[in-house]
């Protein structure tokens, strides 16, 4: 068995760590060609991860311009503790106002608590100028070095 092989993560790890409460890298392509990355909270839904942001930001602009998009959840400050998944594939823009509240909610929610009624209007408030975004992963890597057992 090859050490990659030993440290990539099953389907059921790799959704239980993205499950866990991380900041998600997103990587977009900017109008020249380089990268614009930037860290976001996101959340789950079912499989999918999601985010919200303001519509008129350059991650925005970049998805409208080209969809492709590359996400990255790691942690780890040793490298034995190492464990990362990256996500590729494409982003769907979010634009109809329901949908991107019930999606701002779930994303909310994980960072700050549940969203209450006392809390809505609040979260609801600060998505009035932001677009939601689904990532529509087409590929999966991962890595857990903690099964590698301390050896190199």
């Amino acid at each position: 068995m090859s050490r990659r092989d030993k440290i990539k993560m099953t389907d059921a790890e790799v959704a239980e760590y993205l499950d866990g409460r991380h900041t998600m890298n997103i990587a977009t392509l900017n109008h020249d060609g380089s990268i614009h990355l930037v860290a976001m909270w996101y959340a789950m839904d079912g499989t999918d991860p999601v985010f919200w942001t303001y519509n008129k930001a350059q991650k925005i602009k970049n998805i409208q311009r080209d969809p492709r998009i590359t996400c990255l959840v790691e942690t780890g400050d040793q490298y034995e503790e190492l464990k990362g998944v990256e996500l590729v594939g494409t982003a769907e823009l979010i634009t109809e106002r329901d949908e991107i509240m019930a999606l701002g909610e779930m994303v909310a929610g994980r960072y700050t608590g549940p969203v209450t009624d006392e809390t809505r209007p609040f979260v609801h408030a600060a998505g009035e100028k932001r677009f939601a975004v689904r990532v529509n992963v087409e590929r999966t890597v991962s890595w857990d070095h903690t099964k590698l057992g301390g050896t190199y």
